[in-house]
Order: structure tokens, then sequence, then C-alpha cells
């Protein structure tokens, strides 16, 4: 069936600098699971953490399904993380010794089912993040001055 994409967390990408990436399933109810496939989800400012050697999603937003009436979900509750225990282990050992949080980096559907793109991020300082910006900036501007060049060279033939 493939990949269809609900929501991606661009801030992400931003503020932390992405060392591995981890795909989990996630434990969801029923209303939820409609509210997802209409896209109506936000991972601003959500996180994961590991508590008694299983993953939690906390802060992602799924709006109430329209149509749920009183079977609707709360939509900011925690959402207990599907991973092996092995990468449980490996991830908590992570982020409690070397400072790397687990943040969720895009939500989708594949093969009907929904899961959860987690990284292991480590955060970025502000000259980091400078930084990055000025290299963006820096192969905009070559990329510009490439398409000039080549147009102006296909004008003069």
């Amino acid at each position: 069936m493939g990949e269809k994409l609900i929501c991606n967390n661009k801030k992400a990408f931003h503020d932390y600098f992405i060392e591995e990436r981890y795909e989990a399933g996630m434990v969801l109810q029923g209303t939820e699971v409609k509210s997802l496939r209409n896209g109506k989800a936000n991972l601003n400012d959500s996180f994961a953490m590991v508590k008694n050697g299983e993953a939690f999603l906390h802060n992602f937003h799924i709006n109430p399904y329209d149509f749920g009436n009183r079977e609707n979900h709360d939509p900011d509750r925690m959402r207990k993380l599907l991973l092996h225990k092995k990468e449980i282990v490996k991830l908590f050992s992570k982020i409690r010794e070397q400072g790397y949080t687990l943040i969720p980096l895009r939500v989708y559907f594949k093969d009907g089912k929904v899961k959860t793109e987690l990284g292991l991020a480590k955060g970025k300082k502000n000259y980091d993040k400078r930084e990055v910006m000025k290299q963006k900036d820096m192969k905009r501007d070559v990329v510009i001055a490439l398409k000039e060049r080549n147009r102006g060279a296909r004008d003069r033939d």
C-alpha cells in the first residue's frame, strides 16, 4: 500500500541534530485513527519518554473526531509507543547518560497502520542554527546564479 504522511515536525530539524531514526507503532483509540485519516494532528512541542521499560509520546495533539460524540478521546493524552525491548533499552541508556532527546519527526500510515518516526536528537545551540541557515542561503544563492548563467547561455545561442 505504501506510506501516507499525516504530519511532520519541521521544527525538529531546525532545533536538533538528528543522530538516529526509529520507526514505532502507536496504541490509539478508534476515534483517534479516524481523526488522523482526516489529517488532524499536530507534532509541535511533542517528545517521547521511556518509563518503566515502555516508551510514551507526550504532547502529541490529535483533534477530536467531528462525529465521535461521547466516544471521543482526550486530544493531548499520553500515547504508548510500540518498540522492541532492545530498542527501548538502547534509547533509555542514551537519553539517560548522553543528553539526547527522543523527538517524533513524522507520523504516517504504513500498510493501514499508524507509525511514528522517532529521532534520537541532540539540541542545537544558537550559533549552530545560524551556521545552518547561512549554509542554506549560500546553497540557494549558488543555485540561483547557476540558473541565471544557464539562461544567459541559452539566450546567446
